[in-house]
């Protein structure tokens, strides 16, 4: 499961694999149009599918002019990012 999510906030689950991409996905499109907040923290293992989803949704929140931020990132999840080649310092709340 995507982890709990409370209003405009998500709790991403410990292992972002392939069986989680839809579940994330899902949760993410029904805050479409917020300011959303992610917290990765307990992020242990992040797979290609749900990185796609993320890199997705952070395409989708800037063309609709709304702000999608990190507040809290583990270090599994960093390593995935710069491993994608993705700054996502700028995405840090």
């Amino acid at each position: 499961m995507a982890g709990k999510d409370t209003g405009n906030s998500i709790t991403l689950a410990a292992v972002l694999d392939f069986n989680e991409a839809s579940e994330l996905h899902g949760k993410l499109m029904s805050m479409r149009g917020k300011d959303v907040t992610i917290d990765a923290s307990a992020v242990q293992r992040a797979g290609a599918q749900c990185m796609q989803v993320i890199f997705a949704a952070a395409k989708s929140w800037e063309e609709d002019k709304k702000s999608i931020k990190f507040e809290k990132v583990s270090d599994a999840f960093k390593a995935t990012m710069q491993l994608a080649g993705v700054n996502f310092e700028p995405l840090i709340a």
